[in-house]
Parts: structure tokens; C-alpha cells; sequence
């Protein structure tokens, strides 16, 4: 496995969150609990239905959600306890605990299912298919992140070497628009509502969903320390409750209906885009029925990185996955 280094940075390193939520009346009864979520995208409406909808404060919880920027830094934050729960890929956990960390993070509930990014091209293309790629020049996320890795297998699956394209993992995922509309790459690699931003404003165009080209994976997880688990069961079960609720919701109402519920998250989004968006993670059934993580995903997941070289050995299931609170 290549190594993978974590930098613990001070307090206002790490939290680089531009969206902060708290609740919307303070109770002075309630769980304080902070999680650092990857990025702010609107593929996450079940987690924003839950803190929009008051699910957390029905478990007696006062959830805070701070954007860190890169699941590298998640981790970091949650190691270092500057946040008590961390939302991200879960192949960042599997890094945490192959490096030796001794209090590393157990995944206790998912969220999505499938890459949440989709593919930009640059240039207006009819009738997109992977053979497109041959010879381009992909901004696709930082080495070792899911896009890029998701990227690189879907294409090695379908016949396509990683040396036929250049998936560039040099820039970082919250430079990756920026770069792209400075002229860097034919495609880039971007989440909702960014990528749909680009496509309006007329710098790319949307051709193909990352997550129905990679299947099935624990994407984004809600994990946590170790030692954390053990010592606030009651918090791990009201918050994985709460999450099960907003992914109930999301399944059983409108598009229209989940876009009003988390406008106040998305507030340059315009209502008429919010639901087109909302309805494009819906038609690639993006989210989990339930929060439980089979073994099937969590192994698929681990076949995308090693595919990408970074991964040498599995990790054991059985440590990194705790569902003792999820439905099944």
C-alpha cells in the first residue's frame, strides 16, 4: 500500500468549513456533535433532510456539520478530535487502520452508494462513450480519492488502460472547478451542484454519471474513532437513527418535495435546479435503502483501490464496519 499520511493541522486548519448548520433553536438538553463532512454537495439530501427536519434533535442530539474539504482532512480532523464524526469515503478508514493507527475509525452507518461525481466534458459530445477518453486529459480528484480511482476502474473494466488517459491527480478536490474553467483538462470530474453550475455558465457539458460506471460501494460513511463508539453508544445509535430517517424520506417523497427541505443549504441554487439535481441522484440510485454496510460493498470497494495501486491487503470487515444500530 502506498503510505498514506495524515497531517494533523491546528484547529483552524483542519476545520476549513465555508457551511456551518447547527440546529435551529439552541436546546441546551441536547448531544453537542460535531461532523466534518468531504463536501457540500446536494448528493448528501438525506443527511441535510435530517438536520433540515429535526431528526437529529428527535434523538437528542445538537449536530453541527462543518465542510473539511477532502476526505484526507476528515480523517485528520476526527483523529485529532476537533470533530467527533466524520463523513466521507470509506476507503480513507481503510488507509487510517492499514497504517497502524491504534484508535482508528469504524464505519457505523453509509449514506450513498455510488460515486456522486459526474463527468464534464469540455467540449459539447453526442452519443459519450469511455473510448472518448483515450488520449485526454482528466482532472480527477486527488491520488488515493474515490472519483479518480472510480474513473480508472470503470475505464480498465471496459478494455481502457490507465495509460491510454491521463487522470490527473495533482490539483485538490476544492480547485478541481477553478482549474478546469481556467483551461486545465478536456474533463473534470465534479459533484452536484458544481458540475450543473459549469454546464449553465457554459464552460462544460455533463456526459456520463461516475457512480452508474463504478456500481455498488460504501461511498460516503459516517465513521468515527474507535474509542468514540465504545464510550457514546447512545450517540452513534440516536445519530445513525436520525440518518435512517432522512434516507426513508428521500425515498418516499418528491424530488420537489426533498428540494424545498434543504434549500436553506443550497441557497445560490435556484429551485428549478435544486430539483433537476435532486432527480439525477434519484435516477442513479444514489443512496442506501438503509444505513447497514454489506460485505459485498465493502469488499467491491476495496477492488477499486487496489485497482488504482493503493492498496496492497484488504481490511477485515469485521473492524471496520459496525451496523449494530442500522436496519437491515
Amino acid at each position: 500500500m502506498k503510505k498514506f499520511i495524515i497531517i494533523l493541522l491546528a484547529v483552524g486548519l483542519i476545520i476549513t468549513g465555508f457551511f456551518v448548520f447547527k440546529p435551529k433553536e439552541e436546546k441546551t438538553n441536547l448531544k453537542k456533535v460535531k461532523v466534518a463532512e468531504v463536501t457540500h454537495s446536494i448528493f448528501y439530501a438525506p443527511q441535510y433532510i435530517a438536520h433540515s427536519l429535526g431528526y437529529f434533535e428527535e434523538e437528542g442530539l445538537d449536530v453541527e456539520i462543518i465542510l473539511t474539504s477532502g476526505a484526507d482532512k476528515v480523517t485528520a480532523a476526527v483523529l485529532s478530535g476537533d470533530v467527533q464524526i466524520g463523513f466521507c469515503g470509506s476507503e480513507s478508514t481503510i488507509y487510517v487502520y492499514n497504517g497502524g493507527q491504534e484508535d482508528y475509525l469504524i464505519n457505523f452507518a453509509g449514506l450513498t452508494k455510488k460515486d456522486g461525481s459526474f463527468l464534464v466534458a469540455r467540449d459539447k459530445t453526442d452519443n459519450f462513450k469511455l473510448e472518448d477518453l483515450k488520449g485526454k486529459h482528466i482532472i480527477g480528484g486527488r491520488e488515493g480519492g474515490m472519483p479518480a480511482m472510480t474513473l480508472e476502474y470503470a475505464l480498465n473494466i471496459n478494455g481502457i488502460k490507465s495509460s491510454e488517459t491521463n487522470i490527473d491527480t495533482s490539483i485538490d478536490f476544492a480547485s478541481m472547478s477553478g482549474a478546469f474553467i481556467g483551461g486545465t483538462g478536456d474533463y473534470v470530474a465534479l459533484f452536484e451542484p458544481t458540475a450543473s453550475e459549469l454546464e449553465k455558465e457554459g464552460y462544460g457539458y455533463i456526459v456520463a454519471s461516475i457512480g452508474e460506471l463504478g456500481g455498488d460501494v460504501p461511498y460516503t460513511t459516517y465513521n468515527a474513532k474507535k474509542s468514540y463508539i465504545k464510550q457514546n453508544p447512545d450517540v452513534i445509535e440516536g445519530f445513525t437513527k436520525a440518518i435512517q430517517k432522512g434516507l426513508d424520506y428521500v425515498h418516499n417523497h418528491t424530488s420537489e418535495e426533498i428540494a424545498k427541505n434543504i434549500k436553506d443549504y443550497f441557497p445560490d441554487t435556484s429551485d428549478e435546479d435544486l430539483i433537476k439535481i435532486v432527480q439525477r441522484y434519484k435516477d442513479i440510485d444514489s443512496w442506501y435503502d438503509t444505513t447497514y454496510i454489506s460485505e459485498d460493498d465493502f469488499k467491491h470497494i476495496q477492488e477499486i483501490v487496489k485497482n488504482a495501486g493503493q492498496l496492497d491487503e484488504n481490511a477485515p470487515y469485521s473492524k471496520l464496519i459496525d451496523n449494530k444500530y442500522a436496519k437491515k
